[in-house]
């Protein structure tokens, strides 16, 4: 909520608190950006309140926005707010919570844009916002009918593709001395569903494809584990090693 009205990347109608609700620093703070926006706030019943929210645990807290813009595949492709692409790609990920996992692990490590398929993965519901803690009001995102498409165009406009993948022979670690991609560059991290990874013909259009070294006796990590090891692997190569607030546990 903070996060949304921080961002002003979208229009916001109006916010709604439970009357039930302790005081808290975050709930003033809430209430002073809504001020500064001219968005009015409602205090009202928690029950009404939770038969408007579209998640569990709303937390008391709700907003009336409007939706989230998309972005042309080809404007993530250039330099926004001077910085090189670095991006993620999303290849048929349909966890709710695992997208929201990554896309807050991507705007932690500093990825300008994100692409998600149309079609058969997950999109941005309550749920994905709500695990994401406000990552989506700060990431641009290109929602593209096919990723090998996709990979296509990323390639053509001097994006490199890196495919995330537990099979591959070379380490995520090693890429920036095995490989002959440059990582400070243009990059794209791709990301593969929890079943199967990443489509074959995904796999084929990635420019390398790195794995994670496993040491255990677990096969592999999950994908939101994986992707935001990589995230901030490539981040560190890049030469940006995101500096990241660990929430206190209580």
């Amino acid at each position: 909520m903070r996060e949304l009205l921080a961002a002003g990347a979208r229009p916001v109608h109006e916010v709604w608190m439970a009357e039930d609700l302790d005081p808290a620093s975050i709930l003033d703070e809430i209430e002073r950006l809504a001020a500064r926006r001219r968005v009015p706030v409602r205090v009202v019943a928690r029950r009404r309140l939770e038969s408007e929210a579209r998640t569990e645990s709303p937390q008391g807290v709700l907003a009336r926005a409007g939706a989230l813009p998309e972005t042309d595949l080809d404007e993530l492709c250039v330099k926004r707010r001077g910085r090189l692409p670095f991006l993620v790609v999303f290849d048929g990920i349909t966890d709710p919570h695992n997208l929201g996992a990554l896309l807050r692990s991507a705007e932690c490590a500093g990825v300008t844009g994100v692409v998600l398929p149309r079609h058969r993965a997950a999109h941005v519901t309550p749920t994905v916002t709500k695990v994401a803690a406000g990552a989506i009001e700060h990431l641009a995102m290109a929602v593209v009918p096919g990723v090998p498409a996709a990979l296509r165009r990323l390639d053509d406009a001097g994006v490199s593709s890196v495919g995330l993948d537990a099979d591959a022979p070379t380490s995520l670690f090693a890429l920036a001395a095995t490989t002959g991609v440059d990582v400070t560059g243009p990059v794209a991290l791709v990301v593969g569903a929890e079943d199967r990874g990443l489509a074959s013909l995904t796999r084929r259009r990635c420019q390398v494809v790195v794995s994670i070294p496993q040491h255990g006796a677990i096969a592999s990590l999950n994908a939101a584990a994986a992707g935001a090891v990589a995230l901030f692997e490539l981040a560190r190569q890049r030469g940006r090693e995101p500096v990241v607030g660990v929430e206190p546990t209580t």
